[in-house]
Protein backbone atom coordinates (compact mmCIF):
# COMPACT_ATOMS: atom_id res chain seq x y z
CA UNK A 1 0.00 0.00 0.00
CA UNK A 2 2.48 2.38 1.10
CA UNK A 3 4.36 2.11 -2.36
CA UNK A 4 1.64 4.01 -4.30
CA UNK A 5 0.69 6.62 -2.60
CA UNK A 6 2.53 8.98 -4.65
CA UNK A 7 1.33 6.85 -7.63
CA UNK A 8 -2.26 7.67 -6.97
CA UNK A 9 -1.08 11.62 -6.52
CA UNK A 10 0.57 11.80 -9.36
CA UNK A 11 -2.52 10.29 -11.60
CA UNK A 12 -4.91 12.66 -10.03
CA UNK A 13 -2.17 15.61 -10.80
CA UNK A 14 -2.04 14.37 -14.01
CA UNK A 15 -6.14 12.84 -15.51
CA UNK A 16 -8.11 15.09 -12.16
CA UNK A 17 -8.62 10.89 -11.67
CA UNK A 18 -11.56 10.85 -9.15
CA UNK A 19 -11.25 6.91 -8.68
CA UNK A 20 -7.20 7.88 -7.55
CA UNK A 21 -8.07 10.27 -4.68
CA UNK A 22 -11.10 8.20 -3.45
CA UNK A 23 -8.49 5.47 -3.01
CA UNK A 24 -6.52 7.86 -1.41
CA UNK A 25 -9.33 8.86 0.85
CA UNK A 26 -10.63 5.69 2.01
CA UNK A 27 -6.76 4.73 3.00
CA UNK A 28 -6.20 7.72 5.04
CA UNK A 29 -9.82 9.28 6.13
CA UNK A 30 -9.58 6.99 9.59
CA UNK A 31 -5.90 8.45 10.31
CA UNK A 32 -7.24 12.11 9.67
CA UNK A 33 -10.88 12.05 11.23
CA UNK A 34 -9.34 10.28 14.03
CA UNK A 35 -6.83 13.06 14.82
CA UNK A 36 -8.99 15.68 14.04
CA UNK A 37 -11.70 14.51 16.50
CA UNK A 38 -8.72 14.09 19.70
CA UNK A 39 -7.80 18.31 18.62
CA UNK A 40 -11.00 19.48 18.51
CA UNK A 41 -13.09 17.16 20.61
CA UNK A 42 -16.34 17.47 18.16
CA UNK A 43 -17.53 15.08 15.92
CA UNK A 44 -18.94 17.49 13.49
CA UNK A 45 -16.14 20.19 13.90
CA UNK A 46 -14.03 16.77 13.20
CA UNK A 47 -15.75 15.93 9.77
CA UNK A 48 -15.19 19.31 8.66
CA UNK A 49 -11.16 19.53 9.64
CA UNK A 50 -10.96 16.04 7.95
CA UNK A 51 -12.61 17.73 4.83
CA UNK A 52 -10.58 20.88 4.66
CA UNK A 53 -7.04 18.45 5.04
CA UNK A 54 -8.53 16.15 1.85
CA UNK A 55 -9.42 19.87 -0.05
CA UNK A 56 -5.66 21.03 0.68
CA UNK A 57 -4.19 17.78 -0.38
CA UNK A 58 -6.17 17.94 -3.80
CA UNK A 59 -5.01 21.80 -4.32
CA UNK A 60 -1.62 21.01 -3.29
CA UNK A 61 -1.22 17.15 -4.73
CA UNK A 62 0.93 18.96 -7.85
CA UNK A 63 3.68 20.53 -5.29
CA UNK A 64 4.02 17.35 -3.80
CA UNK A 65 7.67 15.51 -4.03
CA UNK A 66 8.12 11.95 -4.77
CA UNK A 67 9.42 10.60 -1.59
CA UNK A 68 6.70 12.59 0.65
CA UNK A 69 5.37 10.23 3.08
CA UNK A 70 1.54 10.92 2.69
CA UNK A 71 0.12 9.70 6.10
CA UNK A 72 2.58 12.25 8.04
CA UNK A 73 1.87 14.42 5.37
CA UNK A 74 -1.69 14.51 6.00
CA UNK A 75 -1.59 14.25 10.22
CA UNK A 76 0.34 17.06 9.91
CA UNK A 77 -2.23 19.37 7.98
CA UNK A 78 -4.44 18.01 9.94
CA UNK A 79 -2.77 19.52 13.03
CA UNK A 80 -2.94 22.79 11.31
CA UNK A 81 -6.29 23.09 9.93
CA UNK A 82 -7.19 22.16 13.82
CA UNK A 83 -5.15 24.36 15.40
CA UNK A 84 -6.82 27.40 12.73
CA UNK A 85 -10.14 26.15 14.01
CA UNK A 86 -9.43 26.65 17.70
CA UNK A 87 -7.72 29.63 16.80
CA UNK A 88 -11.16 30.73 15.59
CA UNK A 89 -13.36 29.87 17.99
CA UNK A 90 -11.13 31.21 20.88
CA UNK A 91 -11.70 34.57 19.17
CA UNK A 92 -15.41 34.25 19.26
CA UNK A 93 -16.08 33.28 22.37
CA UNK A 94 -14.33 31.75 25.21
CA UNK A 95 -16.51 28.56 25.50
CA UNK A 96 -15.06 26.88 22.73
CA UNK A 97 -11.36 26.90 25.04
CA UNK A 98 -13.59 24.97 27.53
CA UNK A 99 -14.72 23.03 24.99
CA UNK A 100 -11.21 21.91 24.19
CA UNK A 101 -10.33 20.62 27.41
CA UNK A 102 -13.58 18.53 27.51
CA UNK A 103 -11.52 15.90 27.16
CA UNK A 104 -9.47 16.23 30.10
CA UNK A 105 -12.39 16.76 32.08
CA UNK A 106 -15.01 13.95 31.22
CA UNK A 107 -14.73 10.73 33.23
CA UNK A 108 -13.48 8.09 31.00
CA UNK A 109 -15.39 5.59 29.01
CA UNK A 110 -16.19 2.33 30.45
CA UNK A 111 -13.05 0.24 29.79
CA UNK A 112 -10.99 3.19 28.76
CA UNK A 113 -7.21 2.93 28.78
CA UNK A 114 -6.05 5.70 31.26
CA UNK A 115 -2.92 5.83 29.65
CA UNK A 116 -4.56 6.98 26.60
CA UNK A 117 -7.06 9.50 28.39
CA UNK A 118 -4.06 11.38 29.67
CA UNK A 119 -2.32 11.22 26.40
CA UNK A 120 -4.80 11.40 23.93
CA UNK A 121 -5.33 15.45 24.11
CA UNK A 122 -1.52 15.97 23.84
CA UNK A 123 -0.83 13.74 20.92
CA UNK A 124 -1.08 15.36 17.75
CA UNK A 125 0.25 18.57 19.53
CA UNK A 126 3.38 16.34 20.90
CA UNK A 127 3.92 14.90 17.24
CA UNK A 128 3.82 17.94 15.14
CA UNK A 129 6.89 18.90 17.91
CA UNK A 130 9.07 15.97 16.92
CA UNK A 131 11.37 16.41 13.67
CA UNK A 132 10.05 15.40 10.15
CA UNK A 133 11.67 11.54 10.22
CA UNK A 134 11.00 11.02 13.72
CA UNK A 135 7.15 12.15 13.00
CA UNK A 136 6.80 10.08 9.70
CA UNK A 137 8.17 7.10 12.06
CA UNK A 138 5.64 7.44 14.61
CA UNK A 139 3.25 7.73 12.33
CA UNK A 140 3.81 4.79 10.08
CA UNK A 141 4.68 2.78 12.60
CA UNK A 142 1.85 3.16 15.22
CA UNK A 143 -1.23 5.06 12.97
CA UNK A 144 -0.53 2.84 9.90
CA UNK A 145 0.88 -0.43 11.79
CA UNK A 146 3.82 -0.66 9.42
CA UNK A 147 6.79 -3.26 10.39
CA UNK A 148 9.90 -1.51 11.82
CA UNK A 149 11.17 -3.41 8.30
CA UNK A 150 7.96 -0.99 6.00
CA UNK A 151 9.25 2.15 7.95
CA UNK A 152 13.18 1.74 7.43
CA UNK A 153 12.43 1.30 3.81
CA UNK A 154 10.11 4.35 4.04
CA UNK A 155 12.73 6.10 5.46
CA UNK A 156 15.44 5.29 3.04
CA UNK A 157 16.64 3.03 5.67
CA UNK A 158 17.01 -0.64 7.22
CA UNK A 159 15.09 -2.35 10.09
CA UNK A 160 17.31 -1.71 12.57
CA UNK A 161 18.35 2.23 11.49
CA UNK A 162 13.86 2.70 11.61
CA UNK A 163 13.89 0.76 15.46
CA UNK A 164 16.07 3.21 16.68
CA UNK A 165 14.53 6.40 15.54
CA UNK A 166 10.81 4.83 16.87
CA UNK A 167 12.34 4.65 19.95
CA UNK A 168 14.01 7.80 20.31
CA UNK A 169 10.96 9.51 19.32
CA UNK A 170 9.23 7.60 21.74
CA UNK A 171 11.26 8.71 24.52
CA UNK A 172 10.53 11.90 23.15
CA UNK A 173 7.11 11.76 23.23
CA UNK A 174 7.16 10.25 26.96
CA UNK A 175 9.63 13.39 27.89
CA UNK A 176 6.96 15.95 26.31
CA UNK A 177 4.06 14.29 27.99
CA UNK A 178 6.12 14.24 31.33
CA UNK A 179 6.79 17.99 31.14
CA UNK A 180 2.86 17.96 31.07
CA UNK A 181 1.86 15.95 34.17
CA UNK A 182 1.50 12.84 32.51
CA UNK A 183 3.94 10.01 33.60
CA UNK A 184 4.40 6.55 31.51
CA UNK A 185 6.69 4.46 29.71
CA UNK A 186 7.67 4.42 26.56
CA UNK A 187 6.42 1.20 25.75
CA UNK A 188 2.71 2.20 27.19
CA UNK A 189 2.56 4.99 25.35
CA UNK A 190 3.44 3.08 22.02
CA UNK A 191 1.18 0.34 23.28
CA UNK A 192 -1.73 2.99 24.15
CA UNK A 193 -0.95 4.75 20.57
CA UNK A 194 -1.42 1.39 18.39
CA UNK A 195 -4.52 0.63 20.07
CA UNK A 196 -6.58 3.67 19.81
CA UNK A 197 -5.41 5.98 17.46
CA UNK A 198 -7.25 5.74 14.76
CA UNK A 199 -10.73 4.74 14.78
CA UNK A 200 -13.19 4.66 12.02
CA UNK A 201 -14.46 7.73 10.94
CA UNK A 202 -18.60 7.87 9.81
CA UNK A 203 -19.65 6.17 6.97
CA UNK A 204 -20.50 8.84 4.68
CA UNK A 205 -17.20 11.10 5.49
CA UNK A 206 -15.03 9.38 2.65
CA UNK A 207 -18.09 9.96 -0.27
CA UNK A 208 -18.47 13.52 0.61
CA UNK A 209 -15.19 14.41 1.11
CA UNK A 210 -13.97 13.07 -1.85
CA UNK A 211 -16.42 14.82 -4.24
CA UNK A 212 -16.04 18.29 -2.24
CA UNK A 213 -12.25 17.90 -2.37
CA UNK A 214 -12.15 16.72 -6.48
CA UNK A 215 -14.02 19.92 -6.87
CA UNK A 216 -11.09 21.58 -5.01
CA UNK A 217 -13.75 22.89 -2.60
CA UNK A 218 -16.06 24.67 -4.61
CA UNK A 219 -18.97 22.95 -2.75
CA UNK A 220 -17.26 23.51 0.52
CA UNK A 221 -18.68 25.56 3.29
CA UNK A 222 -17.88 28.96 4.08
CA UNK A 223 -16.65 27.76 7.70
CA UNK A 224 -14.61 24.81 5.83
CA UNK A 225 -12.72 27.53 3.06
CA UNK A 226 -12.19 29.82 5.99
CA UNK A 227 -10.24 27.02 7.76
CA UNK A 228 -8.58 26.32 4.78
CA UNK A 229 -7.27 29.95 4.21
CA UNK A 230 -6.07 30.03 7.86
CA UNK A 231 -4.11 26.45 7.79
CA UNK A 232 -2.52 27.51 4.32
CA UNK A 233 -1.45 30.15 5.96
CA UNK A 234 0.32 27.97 9.27
CA UNK A 235 2.00 25.84 6.62
CA UNK A 236 3.43 28.39 4.66
CA UNK A 237 4.36 30.40 7.83
CA UNK A 238 6.00 27.10 9.18
CA UNK A 239 8.11 26.12 6.56
CA UNK A 240 9.27 30.06 5.79
CA UNK A 241 10.09 30.14 9.48
CA UNK A 242 12.03 26.64 9.14
CA UNK A 243 13.92 28.39 6.47
CA UNK A 244 14.91 31.50 8.61
CA UNK A 245 16.24 29.26 11.56
CA UNK A 246 18.35 27.29 9.06
CA UNK A 247 19.87 30.64 8.03
CA UNK A 248 20.25 31.95 11.11
CA UNK A 249 22.16 28.79 12.51
CA UNK A 250 24.19 28.55 8.93
CA UNK A 251 25.24 32.89 9.65
CA UNK A 252 26.02 32.19 13.69
CA UNK A 253 27.90 28.99 12.60
CA UNK A 254 31.04 30.68 12.05
CA UNK A 255 30.64 32.31 15.42
CA UNK A 256 29.84 29.77 17.21
CA UNK A 257 26.39 31.41 18.58
CA UNK A 258 23.06 30.25 17.51
CA UNK A 259 20.11 32.41 18.63
CA UNK A 260 16.97 30.51 18.87
CA UNK A 261 13.88 32.49 18.96
CA UNK A 262 10.47 32.37 19.91
CA UNK A 263 7.54 32.70 17.56
CA UNK A 264 6.35 35.83 16.28
CA UNK A 265 7.39 37.40 19.07
CA UNK A 266 10.58 37.14 18.39
CA UNK A 267 12.01 37.24 22.24
CA UNK A 268 14.46 34.79 23.70
CA UNK A 269 13.29 31.64 24.95
CA UNK A 270 13.72 32.02 28.61
CA UNK A 271 16.54 29.71 30.15
CA UNK A 272 15.65 27.17 33.68
CA UNK A 273 16.90 28.19 36.26
CA UNK A 274 19.90 25.98 37.67
CA UNK A 275 19.64 26.89 41.26
CA UNK A 276 17.32 29.54 43.63
CA UNK A 277 18.79 32.89 41.87
CA UNK A 278 21.27 34.94 44.02
CA UNK A 279 18.85 38.02 44.08
CA UNK A 280 15.93 36.39 45.30
CA UNK A 281 14.56 36.52 48.90
CA UNK A 282 11.69 35.50 51.50
CA UNK A 283 9.69 38.20 51.10
CA UNK A 284 7.30 35.89 54.14
CA UNK A 285 8.83 33.01 56.34
CA UNK A 286 12.42 32.23 57.25
CA UNK A 287 15.31 31.25 54.41
CA UNK A 288 14.78 27.63 55.95
CA UNK A 289 11.49 26.94 54.28
CA UNK A 290 13.66 26.83 51.17
CA UNK A 291 15.89 25.16 49.25
CA UNK A 292 17.54 23.81 45.83
CA UNK A 293 17.78 20.27 45.47
CA UNK A 294 17.04 17.63 42.91
CA UNK A 295 17.16 20.49 40.04
CA UNK A 296 13.81 22.51 41.58
CA UNK A 297 12.61 24.95 44.39
CA UNK A 298 11.67 23.20 47.12
CA UNK A 299 9.17 24.69 49.92
CA UNK A 300 8.25 23.41 52.91
CA UNK A 301 6.16 25.35 55.42
CA UNK A 302 4.29 24.05 58.95
CA UNK A 303 4.06 27.50 60.02
CA UNK A 304 1.76 29.67 58.09
CA UNK A 305 2.74 31.59 54.91
CA UNK A 306 6.11 31.55 53.10
CA UNK A 307 7.29 33.26 49.81
CA UNK A 308 10.27 33.21 48.20
CA UNK A 309 10.38 36.36 45.97
CA UNK A 310 12.74 38.08 43.60
CA UNK A 311 14.48 41.61 44.22
CA UNK A 312 13.02 42.71 40.92
CA UNK A 313 9.82 43.98 40.15
CA UNK A 314 7.78 43.08 36.87
CA UNK A 315 4.69 44.13 34.85
CA UNK A 316 4.45 42.21 31.67
CA UNK A 317 5.57 39.04 32.57
CA UNK A 318 5.65 35.51 32.05
CA UNK A 319 6.32 32.85 34.31
CA UNK A 320 6.42 28.66 34.06
CA UNK A 321 6.82 26.47 36.07
CA UNK A 322 6.46 22.54 36.45
CA UNK A 323 4.99 22.50 39.68
CA UNK A 324 4.62 19.29 42.34
CA UNK A 325 2.64 18.59 45.29
CA UNK A 326 1.41 15.88 47.13
CA UNK A 327 -0.32 17.32 50.77
CA UNK A 328 -0.87 20.53 50.37
CA UNK A 329 -0.88 23.14 47.52
CA UNK A 330 2.14 24.89 45.42
CA UNK A 331 1.73 28.34 44.51
CA UNK A 332 3.31 30.76 41.65
CA UNK A 333 3.42 34.43 43.29
CA UNK A 334 3.68 37.65 40.70
CA UNK A 335 2.65 41.24 40.90
CA UNK A 336 3.31 41.19 44.75
CA UNK A 337 3.73 44.77 46.46
CA UNK A 338 4.71 42.87 49.33
CA UNK A 339 3.99 40.18 51.52
CA UNK A 340 0.03 40.99 51.76
CA UNK A 341 -0.32 42.44 48.36
CA UNK A 342 -0.13 41.19 45.37
CA UNK A 343 -1.45 37.97 43.09
CA UNK A 344 -1.27 34.20 43.83
CA UNK A 345 -2.15 30.92 41.54
CA UNK A 346 -3.10 28.24 43.72
CA UNK A 347 -2.72 24.71 42.44
CA UNK A 348 -4.47 22.34 44.60
CA UNK A 349 -4.06 19.14 42.94
CA UNK A 350 -6.14 15.84 42.78
CA UNK A 351 -5.06 14.12 46.99
CA UNK A 352 -4.38 17.39 48.49
CA UNK A 353 -6.51 18.58 51.58
CA UNK A 354 -7.31 21.04 49.71
CA UNK A 355 -8.97 19.30 46.80
CA UNK A 356 -10.74 17.13 49.52
CA UNK A 357 -12.63 20.48 50.67
CA UNK A 358 -13.07 22.14 47.48
CA UNK A 359 -12.20 19.91 44.84
CA UNK A 360 -9.27 19.58 42.76
CA UNK A 361 -8.52 23.48 41.00
CA UNK A 362 -6.57 25.89 39.71
CA UNK A 363 -7.50 29.40 41.25
CA UNK A 364 -6.21 33.19 40.80
CA UNK A 365 -6.15 35.25 43.88
CA UNK A 366 -5.91 38.64 45.05
CA UNK A 367 -4.11 39.83 48.12
CA UNK A 368 -5.10 43.00 49.74
CA UNK A 369 -4.05 44.13 52.65
CA UNK A 370 -3.18 40.62 53.83
CA UNK A 371 -6.36 39.16 52.80
CA UNK A 372 -7.38 36.71 49.74
CA UNK A 373 -10.12 37.09 47.60
CA UNK A 374 -11.00 34.45 44.26
CA UNK A 375 -10.29 36.36 40.87
CA UNK A 376 -10.95 32.99 38.73
CA UNK A 377 -11.11 29.19 39.31
CA UNK A 378 -10.70 26.35 37.28
CA UNK A 379 -11.99 23.07 38.94
CA UNK A 380 -11.12 19.52 36.94
CA UNK A 381 -11.06 16.48 38.69
CA UNK A 382 -8.34 14.32 38.83
CA UNK A 383 -5.55 17.33 38.55
CA UNK A 384 -2.58 15.58 38.10
CA UNK A 385 -0.12 16.35 41.11
CA UNK A 386 2.84 17.57 38.96
CA UNK A 387 1.86 19.66 36.01
CA UNK A 388 2.99 22.45 33.71
CA UNK A 389 1.78 26.38 34.86
CA UNK A 390 2.22 29.04 33.08
CA UNK A 391 0.68 32.64 33.92
CA UNK A 392 1.12 34.94 31.19
CA UNK A 393 0.49 38.91 32.06
CA UNK A 394 0.09 41.84 30.43
CA UNK A 395 -1.13 44.94 31.41
CA UNK A 396 -4.78 44.51 33.11
CA UNK A 397 -5.15 40.74 30.76
CA UNK A 398 -3.90 37.76 33.09
CA UNK A 399 -3.70 34.20 31.17
CA UNK A 400 -3.43 30.82 32.94
CA UNK A 401 -2.19 27.92 31.02
CA UNK A 402 -2.13 24.02 32.13
CA UNK A 403 0.31 21.89 30.33
CA UNK A 404 0.30 24.50 27.86
CA UNK A 405 -3.64 25.07 27.31
CA UNK A 406 -5.33 27.73 28.93
CA UNK A 407 -7.79 27.47 31.28
CA UNK A 408 -8.02 30.80 32.96
CA UNK A 409 -8.49 34.45 31.35
CA UNK A 410 -9.37 37.35 33.30
CA UNK A 411 -8.66 41.11 33.71
CA UNK A 412 -7.78 42.52 36.88
CA UNK A 413 -5.52 46.18 36.85
CA UNK A 414 -4.71 46.13 40.66
CA UNK A 415 -1.75 45.28 40.69
CA UNK A 416 -0.01 46.50 37.28
CA UNK A 417 3.63 45.23 38.58
CA UNK A 418 5.55 43.56 41.41
CA UNK A 419 7.88 40.68 42.22
CA UNK A 420 7.45 37.28 41.24
CA UNK A 421 8.25 33.95 43.19
CA UNK A 422 6.56 30.58 44.85
CA UNK A 423 4.93 29.95 47.96
CA UNK A 424 3.92 27.33 50.07
CA UNK A 425 1.26 27.38 52.94
CA UNK A 426 0.98 24.86 55.94
CA UNK A 427 0.25 24.02 59.47
CA UNK A 428 1.71 21.59 61.98
CA UNK A 429 -2.00 19.58 60.66
CA UNK A 430 -1.40 19.95 57.20
CA UNK A 431 2.22 20.59 56.45
CA UNK A 432 2.66 22.00 52.83
CA UNK A 433 5.76 20.18 50.80
CA UNK A 434 6.03 21.80 46.89
CA UNK A 435 8.55 21.65 44.20
CA UNK A 436 8.77 24.07 41.30
CA UNK A 437 11.03 22.75 38.40
CA UNK A 438 12.09 24.02 34.59
CA UNK A 439 11.04 27.73 36.18
CA UNK A 440 11.36 30.21 33.75
CA UNK A 441 10.05 33.90 33.38
CA UNK A 442 11.09 36.71 31.10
Amino acid sequence: MMTDDMELVREYTAHQSEPAFETLVNRYVNLVYSAALRRVNDPHLAEEVTQAVFIILARKAGSLGPKTILPSWLHRAGCFVAADVLRSRRRRTQREQEAYMQSMVNDPPPGADEAWRQIAPLLDTAIADLSEKDRHAIVLRFFENRTLDEVGRALGGNEDAARMRVRRALEKLRVYFFKRGVSSTTEIIAGAISANSVQVAPMALAKSVTAVAVAKGAAATASTLTCIKGALKLMAWTKAKMAIVTGAVVLAAGTGTIIIYNGLSAQPIAKPLEGIPKDWYVMNGSLGQWDWSNNAINGHSTNGDSILASTKQYGDVTISAMVNTTNRGADLAFRMQDANNGYVLCFAPDGTPWAADNGSHIQLRKRVSGEESDVATFTRRGLPQSAKLTILARGPRIEVRLNDITVLKTNDSTFPSGFIGARVYGDPGKPDDATFSNVTFH
